[in-house]
């Protein structure tokens, strides 16, 4: 067992006994494992108490190279694994919610189908954090709409509308459609995906000022406080597709389309699961991307 990907393992469960049992190691030998890193480093890496564990200074300084001989340690095995062809290995991937609950389910199934032994990891985030899941390589991959993230290939998959979300005895239930202007004074529940926000974008195009009331990172609250007449909001048809909130859902007018793709560093670079994997995705949505891999 690499003593840094323990390291880490320690860190996001929070507990040397949570990591001990993720590992499949006993708690003595994970304890181990980070005095060796420890005496190694000549530094004291983590404080335990009564509370849990926290990085110490020296702890905090040294975490990003750590991270980084984790993620280059998987990286090997990763590669040992290809030369033996693709039997197994573990895809790492940053998702937003509307994808990973309304997209990504249906992809890994069929991508599962043919390679039963592979694993996927999911890590949850918005543009930006998922951005900087790809770059210090805690994920191969992350779906991001392209045109947020900088420093990074991208390839472009899909186009999804977004949609007006009103209180279901709002006003505008009349409307087949409504536009921006109809929305700008409604008090407004922003989604926040980091550094890019197509509808603010859109509004802006339009000289319009929506009367942001409140940002919220999950689509789902969103939809519950739109339920509950706190104001409205401008959702993905993804994410509107299967849901039980007694709110309305309509066009706007001119449409606002965002792109989701994806986001990686070097395509040659990653691990054999993650681009066999890529290239089902583009097999599949050939339809606005350009497929040039290698």
């Amino acid at each position: 067992m690499n003593c840094y990907h323990a390291f880490m393992i320690i860190l996001e469960t929070g507990s040397f006994t949570k990591a001990a049992e993720k590992l499949g190691y006993t708690q003595s030998a994970v304890s181990q494992m980070v005095r060796s890193l420890e005496e190694e480093l000549d530094t004291t890496l983590l404080l335990r108490s009564r509370i849990g564990i926290a990085l110490t200074p020296d702890g905090e300084e040294l975490l990003p190279y750590i991270r980084r001989l984790a993620n280059s340690h998987r990286e090997l095995m990763e590669k040992q694994k290809e030369m033996r062809g693709l039997q197994s290995g573990i895809i790492r991937i940053g998702a937003f919610s509307s994808v990973s609950c309304h997209w990504l389910p249906g992809l890994m199934k069929n991508f599962k189908n043919q390679y039963p032994s592979v694993v996927f990891e999911l890590h949850q985030g918005e543009y930006t954090s998922i951005a900087k899941l790809v770059k210090d390589g805690s994920v191969d991959f992350g779906f991001v709409n392209p045109h947020a993230v900088s420093n990074l290939n991208t390839i472009a998959l899909k186009h999804d509308e977004m949609l007006a979300v009103l209180p279901y005895n709002h006003a505008l239930n009349a409307c087949e459609q409504v536009s921006l202007a109809d929305l700008a004074n409604e008090p407004f529940i922003l989604l926040d995906e980091g550094q890019l926000c197509e509808p603010l974008e859109y509004f802006k195009q339009h000289n319009l000022q929506p009367n942001i009331q409140y940002r919220v990172h999950d689509d789902y609250t969103i939809m519950s406080m739109i339920e509950k007449g706190l104001g409205i909001s401008i959702l993905p048809e993804l994410i509107l597709n299967r849901i039980n909130y007694n709110i309305l859902t309509k066009k706007i007018s001119p449409a606002i389309v965002r792109t989701i793709g994806i986001a990686f560093k070097d395509f040659k670079a990653l691990p054999i699961a993650s681009r066999y994997f890529i290239n089902f995705l583009v097999k599949q949505y050939g339809d606005i991307i350009d497929k040039r891999l290698t």
